[in-house]
């Protein structure tokens, strides 16, 4: 192999085990492998800008051996071990070349596996915005991309937007974001992922768990790439020329049954505006830091599959929806300890609170969103996750 290419750190899968083991936060640890890498022998110009574009960062100083870490299953997720802590990284002066080589490393990190848990953080709200920014900008984000502002959100004194709080107790006036869905007994139809609805989309979230029930309460995360993956060649090709209409009426509804003024923008992103709170975006997504397709369709918030009739989407999108919530080996359940930390791409992964606990007990946490790109399906350079890292799923 080529040592000019040796893979990064973070490039690693799980050698094949025993299909039946149990996808939980709580898997073991496992060997890792690399994937192959190849490169042309006299690449073109083009080409190899497009193989800069979705390069993994060349530097390695989030390494495993110095940031111990776990996959959680195949498909997504990796865990970090409680030592490694992301203050350390911020307190970092700002001109510091590994300041930016951290954060820039972890950003690919997190884009590969989807998410990435980190225990115990010791983090205040200040910083998680924080963070928020510079791990968004380091993902190479629009030079204009910023803090997703959500339209039901109370900005602070200063006009910009707190720490986003995100609990099963409805904030001031109803503000609220985060609920059990009325409209079915299907846990799956909580589905999704973030602001789908925006013209420009979050790439990152993060979560910080600040109070938690004694049991119950776990957030699962599936993969997009996986869920990309498992379709059939013909049918790849038929979803990658289509859109979908992405819908946040939701939270025009809500503002109007509990009487509070909605934020119209611009909600980190110029053309984040307006209350139609409504977007379309490809069927079929490359992400912007990996290069890897993705299945952007979600059930919460994808209502139509434009230019079919409405029998043909609502068929098309009945198959998709139950791709997604039924490929349980395509998610990893992630069970929260006080002051966890996770960290996701948006268009690699979708998620899910699971309200399986006492109402009257309180779940509740900090939470911070950056805006990424408005998204697109990358014909000519984008490639399949599977096949590249050549991984079970």
């Amino acid at each position: 192999m080529d040592n000019s290419l040796a893979p990064h750190a973070t490039w690693s899968l799980p050698v094949k085990g025993d299909a039946s083991t149990a996808h939980s936060d709580h898997a073991v640890k496992t060997d890792l492998l690399t994937p192959p890498f190849t490169r042309p022998s006299s690449p073109s110009p083009a080409r190899a800008q497009a193989s800069e574009r979705y390069a993994p960062p060349s530097t390695a100083f989030l390494n495993p051996q110095d940031y111990p870490r776990r996959q959680l299953t195949p498909a997504v997720g990796l865990r970090f071990e409680p030592e490694f802590q992301i203050k350390d990284i911020l307190d970092l002066p700002e001109g510091d070349p590994k300041r930016a080589a951290l954060l820039k490393e972890l950003a690919y990190t997190i884009s590969l596996h989807g998410v990435c848990a980190f225990p115990a953080q010791a983090l205040s709200a200040d910083d998680l915005l924080v963070l928020a920014a510079a791990l968004g900008r380091a993902s190479g984000a629009p030079a204009d991309s910023d803090l997703h502002i959500h339209p039901t959100a109370e900005l602070g004194e200063n006009g910009r937007p707190t720490v986003a709080a995100i609990s099963n107790v409805a904030g001031s006036m109803g503000r609220q974001i985060n609920f059990r869905d009325e409209r079915s007994e299907f846990a799956s139809m909580n589905v999704h992922a973030d602001i789908s609805w925006e013209q420009r989309p979050a790439r990152y979230s993060m979560l910080r768990m600040r109070t938690l029930p004694p049991t119950g309460g776990d957030t699962l995360f599936y993969s997009t790439y996986a869920h990309y993956d498992k379709l059939s060649e013909p049918m790849k090709e038929m979803l990658s020329g289509l859109t979908a209409r992405h819908s946040g009426s939701m939270f025009r509804e809500q503002s109007r049954r509990f009487g509070y003024k909605l934020h119209l923008g611009p909600r980190g992103a110029p053309e984040n505006v307006g209350d139609s709170f409504e977007a379309s975006h490809p069927v079929i997504r490359t992400n912007a830091v990996t290069g890897f397709h993705t299945l952007h369709v979600n059930q919460t918030f994808t209502e139509r599959i434009e230019g079919l009739t409405i029998d043909e989407s609502r068929m098309l999108l009945d198959y998709l929806f139950r791709l997604q919530a039924q490929s349980h080996d395509a998610q990893v359940r992630y069970s929260w300890s006080e002051g966890d930390l996770c960290i996701w791409d948006n268009s690699c992964v979708l998620h899910s609170a699971t309200f399986d606990y006492d109402p009257t007990l309180e779940r509740s946490g900090d939470r911070a969103v950056f805006v990424g790109e408005q998204p697109y399906f990358d014909r000519e350079h984008g490639k399949s996750r599977k096949q590249t890292l050549q991984s079970v799923v």
